[in-house]
């Protein structure tokens, strides 16, 4: 195969493939029926046409039978006044209208066959297109019914291009809004934790700091002694070691903590 060949058969394919998604059924249906409408009006002109044709012949016969007849007339009163020249003249004309008669008997009479042919045709033709527009209708209800329902399964099935881009959209937004609520989740944990500062709130002088910290000892020795009392009295040796540790704890933490001037100590006071 040539290089010319194969290109025509490659973009004769895809111009088939074009073609076959851009057909409508019903447009095609229509344009067809609308086709044999045409070729029927067609026929019946046709028909008309003879017709026409074969009643000027029957007029045109009638007028030379009439002319004949009159010939026929005159031939007999000239020879009534004794005018055979006359006659004879009459009689000759007469003769020649018979073979124009037969001549336009001959077309009339194939007018008239052709006339029987066509309205055969006209009819077999008309009962053609009336079947094939109860068929159109059949074929494009079939066709709707078949195109709903498809459109009905793929919307079900999110198969189709709407319903996927919906679908997409709607992914794409979960995706999101789970991103958000994670950095979210993110940010609250290390707002908590101290690694992040909170912008939000007022910033905290050491002062209050060291309140904080003296809450949360005040907090740790509350549990301490919850614990405590939560003791068998079996266990009274481990709860002296307890309050031992707990004291050695406290004067390491006296020990750690730098000596506040006199005037340090009047302010916080």
């Amino acid at each position: 195969m040539s290089m010319f060949q194969r290109i025509k058969t490659i973009f004769g394919a895809k111009a088939d493939k074009a073609l076959d998604r851009m057909e409508d059924p019903n447009q095609t249906l229509d344009y067809s029926y609308k086709k044999q409408l045409e070729l029927l009006q067609k026929v019946r002109r046709g028909v008309a046409d003879v017709a026409t044709s074969r009643k000027r012949l029957e007029l045109q016969i009638g007028q030379l039978e009439q002319q004949q007849s009159k010939l026929q007339g005159q031939a007999q009163k000239a020879l009534d006044v004794n005018r055979e020249d006359l006659a004879r003249e009459a009689l000759t004309r007469k003769s020649g209208l018979n073979q124009q008669i037969s001549d336009l008997q001959a077309q009339h009479q194939n007018l008239v066959q052709e006339e029987q042919k066509l309205t055969t045709a006209s009819q077999r033709l008309q009962a053609k297109v009336d079947s094939f527009r109860t068929r159109k209708e059949t074929l494009k209800a079939t066709y709707n019914a078949a195109e709903a329902q498809t459109k009905i399964g793929e919307a079900f099935t999110g198969i189709s291009e709407e319903f996927g881009d919906v679908g997409l959209a709607i992914q794409r937004a979960e995706d999101k809004t789970a991103s958000l609520q994670a950095r979210a989740g993110a940010v609250d944990e290390l707002i908590a934790s101290g690694a992040l500062d909170d912008l939000s709130g007022t910033p905290q002088d050491d002062i209050a700091a060291q309140l904080n910290s003296l809450s949360s000892d005040q907090d740790v020795e509350i549990e301490l002694q919850r614990m405590r009392e939560g003791l068998p009295a079996g266990g009274s040796a481990p709860r002296a070691a307890l309050e031992a540790e707990d004291a050695q704890v406290t004067d390491a933490d006296a020990t750690d903590q730098p000596q506040q001037q006199p005037g340090q100590a009047g302010g916080q006071a």
